[in-house]
Order: structure tokens, then sequence, then C-alpha cells
């Protein structure tokens, strides 16, 4: 997709979603949050769309993408391994060694990038992979909340850039320096230590996801709610940063 333009890779991104939840769906290898085969298709796509595209809209800083997605494939791998689930929690662990691996390199200051397709396809190892693991929690909605809260820092990034730029009458497909870690460099934080921050903050929720997992009955619902809460306190806060220079 190098060279194709937004709407267009946008379009081609969500066909290949289709296919792969047809094939997810269709031989059980999915979990379904609903009795409507059709709505579980239409979240898995959207699922799969916005993760792909989250991943690469935060892959604006050395080291930034590369590092969250070390936190959320090892948590993904924790609640797999212990769910019984070898395949999903081997990958989890290949996909964390490897971004590991490649975190030496992409770190400040990064001698190698990830570019659109690495970060796409990182995207699209998550998402099947989140959606693969099954955890166990017979409350539907803490089961449907759990990838949410891991994956937490690259949609609050996403969804500050395309809220921000609605705001200002400007396409949500269009690049600019509006996401977590431009503001938090206008605050004047370094962008090493903009990276550090941002993989606590994925560590944080990661934390929060395996809380909500390993005592769904007894913390579940408060850590839930918890993590809405500083979900909803970081956007904000954000928000209030300038969106351009």
């Amino acid at each position: 997709m190098r060279g194709l333009p937004a709407l267009p890779r946008l379009i081609f991104q969500t066909i290949i979603a289709i296919a792969v939840s047809l094939v997810l769906i269709n031989t059980n290898t999915v979990g379904v949050a609903f009795d409507d085969s059709i709505v579980n298709q239409a979240l898995t796509v959207f699922w799969i769309v916005g993760i792909c595209n989250s991943i690469n809209f935060f892959d604006n800083l050395d080291g930034g993408a590369a590092g969250t997605a070390v936190v959320v494939t090892l948590g993904i791998f924790y609640i797999a391994y212990n769910q019984g689930q070898e395949s999903v929690s081997a990958l989890a662990m290949v996909t964390a060694g490897a971004t590991l691996g490649f975190l030496m390199w992409n770190k400040q200051p990064a001698k190698i990038y990830m570019g659109d397709a690495g970060a796409l396809f990182l995207g699209v190892v998550i998402s099947v992979l989140s959606i693969r693991v099954n955890p166990g929690i017979h409350q539907s909605w803490k089961s449907i909340a759990l990838m949410p809260i891991l994956l937490a820092v690259p949609i609050l990034d996403t969804t500050v850039a395309v809220t921000s730029r609605i705001y200002r009458g400007l396409s949500p497909l269009t690049g600019g320096k509006d996401h977590l870690s431009h503001r938090l460099v206008r605050k004047g934080v370094s962008h090493k230590v903009a990276a550090i921050l941002l993989w606590a903050g994925s560590g944080l929720f990661a934390l929060l996801a395996i809380g909500i997992y390993n005592s769904p009955k007894t913390l579940g619902t408060p850590l839930v709610y918890l993590a809405a809460l500083i979900w909803a306190s970081a956007l904000i806060y954000f928000l209030r940063i300038p969106s351009e220079d």
C-alpha cells in the first residue's frame, strides 16, 4: 500500500478485514460478543481496521509504537498462556520478542524505522491476537472491555488526533503533529522521556487488564471503571495541549 492515498488505503484495509473476520468467525476461532453474527462480524472488522491504524498512527516517535506493542503482546501472552491457548500465547510471545529486538534499533535515536508496512503488519497481528484470546470471564462486558483496556494508549492516541483534526476542520485521515508524543514534547518533555511515558502508560493499563482477568468477580468492576476514568482524564488532558506549535 506504499504511496496509496489515505481513503483508498482505508477501503483496502476494510476489505481485507472483512475477509479475515469471515475466516475467524466461520471457523469458530474468535469469541462472539453477541448472538447476531452480522454484529459480531461488523465489530471484528471495525476492531481490526481500528487497531491497525492506531498502531500505524502511533508510530510517530522513535520506539513509541514498538515499546507499546511489546507491552501489549506480553499482556496477551499472559492471558492466553494462563487460559491454555498455546497457539495464541506462542505467537504473542514471538511477536513480543521480535518487536523487542527491533526496539533495540528503533529507540531514540533510531537507526531503523518501522514504516507503514511494518506498523500495519504489527497492527494486524495484534488485532487478530486480541480477538483470538479468550479470557474466560463469564460476564461478557468485562471480557469485551479487557482488550480495549490493554490497548488503551494507542486507542487514546488515535482518539486525540482524530478529535482534534475534526475540531479544526481537517480530515481525520491526514497526517499531523497532533499525537500524544507531539503534545508531550510541546509540554517540554524530551523525545526519549516521551517514549518512556507512553510505555509506562501502556504498562499501567496492562496491569489493570491483568487485574481484571485475575479477579473478575471481586476487582473486575472497579478496575474497569478505574481504567475508564484514567483514560477519560488523559483524553481531556491531552486535548487541552495545543494541537500545533
